[in-house]
């Protein structure tokens, strides 16, 4: 997936190394390793459905852009889930280059190596983001977890998926405790392809 904003120059600024498309998860449950683009991210952080008292779960976080980049621009707590070891590595290393470019040892960023579906949800989180990290079959079981930490401590919780798959969605609309709220247009980052999957769906628990 492509667009015309800079990739480099932003990762340059937050001082980390997230680009490029890997596929070396020995789990095929577990899809290859793509960062969502900074337009689609900087589209979400504009969007208001976020603010600096959230914190944002990103499942699959690879080698850590978005809960950097949301961190650094909406100022919320951010929490990301890895499972595979070499990316959970590199995010901790672009944790560590942003906290010095940051000059600031700040805690709200935390990079947890887990598989999604053994994660326990921490009654803190207030939002999760996916970009199609794994199946449908994993989805469920995480799912169950993001429910079973709203039973614990009652709250909402906004769920984001970007370019999300008809399992995704289809599973979606069976838990009668996610409503479908709102659907972002990203078509028009992507201009040589024609797809609607170019999208951001949002719900809520």
């Amino acid at each position: 997936m492509k667009s015309d904003f800079n990739e480099f120059l932003v990762d340059a600024e937050l001082g980390i190394k997230t680009i490029g498309r890997i596929d070396k998860h020995s789990d095929k449950s577990y899809y290859p390793y793509e960062p969502t683009t900074y337009a689609v991210l900087k589209r979400l952080a504009d969007s208001e459905y976020l603010n600096e008292r959230d914190c944002v779960l990103d499942y699959g976080c690879g080698k850590g852009r978005v809960p950097i980049y949301l961190h650094d621009v909406i100022g919320c707590k951010t929490i990301g889930v890895e499972v595979e070891k070499d990316f959970y590595e590199d995010a901790l290393g672009n944790l560590n280059s942003y906290k010095e470019k940051l000059e600031e040892d700040t805690d709200d960023i935390l990079i947890v190596r887990s598989k999604a579906q053994e994660f326990e949800v921490p009654e803190e989180v207030t939002a999760c983001f996916f970009f199609n990290p794994f199946s449908a079959d994993i989805l469920r079981n995480v799912m169950t977890r993001i429910l079973g930490s709203v039973r614990r401590s009652p709250r909402k919780i906004t769920l984001f998926f970007f370019y999300p798959s008809d399992a995704y969605v289809a599973f979606l609309a069976k838990v009668d405790e996610v409503m479908f709220v709102d659907e972002i247009d990203c078509m028009d980052i992507f201009p040589e392809e024609d797809d609607q999957r170019n999208r951001l769906m949002i719900y809520e628990i």
